[in-house]
């Protein structure tokens, strides 16, 4: 490809009735020098996509026509070469996987808070803060008071909020009344679906924070912010700091775990193979297996192409 390439992802929460309808369409805009990955759920649309500027505003334009969507909102990012393969329109039962398909955040989430007035909702006695992320992106940054569920997957939060949340919620707050809930996540959409969720189990007082913890990062300073560590993302940067600096963490290649510098320090750290997480999980097999990928991407590296081993930019990220 000789233009540059331009990555776009992309989120919203929009009733779609006709899914076939909007794959055919989305399929179209793409055609033909855009690719990536589209959900499309009756929920709305979870996405990646990378290809020339204009194509990428072509295909933007197109989604903001359908009903519903002249609101979105797109993280933007650049890349030296084309980090997908081809392009791929889904349907999916949902664009998020919760495990709650009858759940429809569109026009039933929580309240929006910008990141400027995050702070003060946190720091509020009567607020308590959930991280709707994983176990394992809590462990490399959240903010200061949050309750971690330590989940390991999105789809496991519900059974926590019901067996575990709703407790911690009845017991926290100073006031005869229940405490304000405060949600956030990486980007906004698994904060934003779990406000629905709650409101659906009969949580009122719910609040998300509007562009996730990297827009928080982006535009808090520094000495304002009640951010501790780094923040997990989905890409090859692996964890970015305060106006998005790229973090100390890498990425363990077996097991796809962020690795600090203190894991780095481990015996059973091996780049690109394994990591003390899942050094004694792996089989002889695959660290050769891995051992092989990685001298691949080198080799890829040199050449300036992207390599199947790489870690690409998700929707997820969001």
């Amino acid at each position: 490809m000789t233009h540059p390439v331009r990555i776009a992802a992309l989120y919203r929460f929009a009733r779609i009735n006709d899914r076939e309808a909007v794959q055919a369409r989305l399929r179209a805009l793409c055609e033909p020098d855009v690719r990536g990955i589209l959900l499309v759920a009756h929920e709305g649309l979870n996405g990646t996509i990378a290809g020339p500027p204009e194509a990428i505003e072509r295909v933007l334009d197109g989604i903001r026509a359908l009903p519903g969507f002249d609101t979105l909102e797109v993280k933007f990012a650049s890349a030296g070469v084309m980090p997908f393969y081809r392009m791929k329109v889904r349907i999916k039962a949902e664009i998020v996987t919760m495990g709650e398909p009858d759940l429809d955040p569109s026009g039933k989430a929580g309240t929006y808070v910008s990141p400027a007035d995050w702070n003060a909702l946190i720091a509020d006695p009567d607020t308590l803060v959930i991280d709707t992320r994983n176990d394992y992106e809590g462990q490399v940054g959240a903010f200061e008071g949050a309750i971690q569920p330590n989940t390991r997957s999105f789809r496991d939060f519900p059974e926590w909020f019901r067996t575990e949340g709703r407790a911690l919620l009845k017991h926290a707050g100073t006031g005869p009344k229940p405490p304000r809930v405060a949600m956030y996540c990486t980007g906004g959409i698994r904060c934003e679906k779990s406000t629905a969720f709650l409101r659906a189990e009969g949580i009122e007082d719910v609040f998300h924070l509007e562009g996730g913890i990297l827009k928080y990062l982006e535009t808090v300073p520094e000495p304002e912010s009640l951010w501790r560590g780094e923040c997990f993302v989905f890409d090859e940067r692996v964890a970015v700091g305060h106006g998005l600096s790229e973090g100390t963490h890498t990425l363990c290649r077996g097991c796809r775990m962020p690795v600090s510098t203190e894991g780095r320090a481990s015996p059973h750290y091996v780049e690109g193979v394994s990591c003390a997480h899942c050094h004694e999980t792996r089989s002889e097999a695959q660290k050769a297996g891995a051992r092989e990928r990685a001298r691949q991407m080198k080799i890829a590296d040199k050449r300036g192409v992207a390599h199947v081993g790489a870690i690409l930019p998700r929707a997820e990220d969001l």
